[in-house]
């Protein structure tokens, strides 16, 4: 028997992750895709074309319903509505999830356990069976820019990087994609900087989680003791080393990797090779002050993908230890004084989104 092709729509990384292993429990539905809002759902159901989507409501940006309109008129799915805000058969949330277009609305279970389990598996199957047609409130509407194709920033520094950071951020007000630090600091001194970070920086400021999906416009910093690392979703494809190119397909997300050990965790070496796997050619590096060749063999990575890669000058530079390093190595493309650095990112990333 053929198994039944589910895409499951959840914006909770822990709750995903368990609808998955609910649904795949007794292997005769596949999860073939997860998203985790309406524009990756959408993406998602339009390129793997599923038997079934299991979609919440409390999804951000246009929300469930959003995405079960579009899905409803670009490519009509049954779509199983799994959400807390759904009290029951006759709740208003589950009346306007049918009045959009989904077969099924059902609450999100308080509590997982084996009969909560059994039935929505035996509705994801009920559901594997229906035809259904484009709905009359379903809405086409040009495709949307897939926000986690946004170029990402990488930035490292070491020794003078905090005051240097702080002289960046402020001026980085609208850049609409996510930028993604590694600052060489003792665990002590984390939350300090993280503190000062926020108060100076013009775009929101978040210590970097396992399993983030990198959003335009919001800087994340590296926690201590893990390396921060930006990866494909999963299912897609990494770059290879070789030619500069292109990721052919979006979705990204951040990873918290204690391996491997060495001087620095996190390391600006490892935050910038996982960026030209992930990346390609569509990100901007940039290596900061610092004591050491830290980020030198990472930023050279970048820039054979075809990234723009930046380095500070010696004269503005507190130690120029770092950035002589990707010099020597010929992986800064671009090295600048710290006052030029924010604009050279603007630039760097208007070139990369025309």
């Amino acid at each position: 028997m053929t198994a039944v092709r589910v895409v499951v729509v959840e914006d909770s990384p822990v709750q995903r992750a368990h609808l998955v292993d609910v649904l795949q429990a007794e292997r005769d539905i596949t999860v073939i895709g997860q998203a985790g809002d309406p524009a990756e759902a959408v993406t998602l159901v339009q390129r793997l074309r599923p038997d079934v989507v299991t979609m919440d409501l409390g999804l951000p940006g246009d929300g469930g319903l959003g995405a079960i309109e579009q899905i409803m008129a670009d490519l009509p799915t049954p779509i199983l509505v799994l959400s807390a805000r759904v009290t029951c058969a006759g709740s208003a949330a589950a009346v306007e999830a049918l009045l959009a277009g989904a077969v099924e609305a059902l609450p999100k279970p308080e509590r997982w356990d084996a009969e909560a389990e059994r039935q929505v598996r035996c509705q994801v199957r009920l559901l594997s069976g229906v035809t259904v047609v484009a709905h009359p409130r379903g809405r086409r509407r040009p495709p949307a820019p897939d926000p986690y194709r946004a170029p990402p920033v990488a930035i490292a520094a070491s020794t003078g990087g905090p005051a240097a950071l702080a002289e960046i951020l402020p001026r980085l007000e609208g850049l609409a994609v996510p930028v993604l630090v590694v600052q060489h600091l003792h665990p002590q001194l984390v939350d300090g900087f993280v503190g000062w970070m926020q108060r100076v920086s013009a775009l929101p400021v978040v210590v970097a989680a396992d399993g983030d999906r990198p959003q335009p416009g919001v800087v994340y910093i590296a926690p201590s003791g893990a390396h921060l690392k930006l990866a494909p979703a999963p299912g897609l494809p990494s770059v290879p080393a070789g030619p500069p190119r292109t990721i052919p397909t979006g979705g990204r997300r951040l990873v918290l990797d204690p391996a491997p050990p060495g001087l620095h965790r996190p390391s600006a070496d490892e935050l910038f090779r996982s960026v030209a796997a992930a990346a390609g050619g569509q990100a901007v590096g940039v290596l900061l002050t610092g004591m050491g060749d830290d980020g030198a063999a990472g930023l050279l990575a970048m820039r054979r993908q075809g990234a723009v890669t930046i380095a500070q000058d010696e004269p503005t530079s507190v130690v120029f230890g770092m950035p002589w390093a990707a010099e020597r190595l010929g992986a800064a493309g671009e090295v600048h004084s710290l006052g030029q650095i924010h604009g050279a990112i603007r630039g760097a990333v208007a070139r990369l989104v025309r």
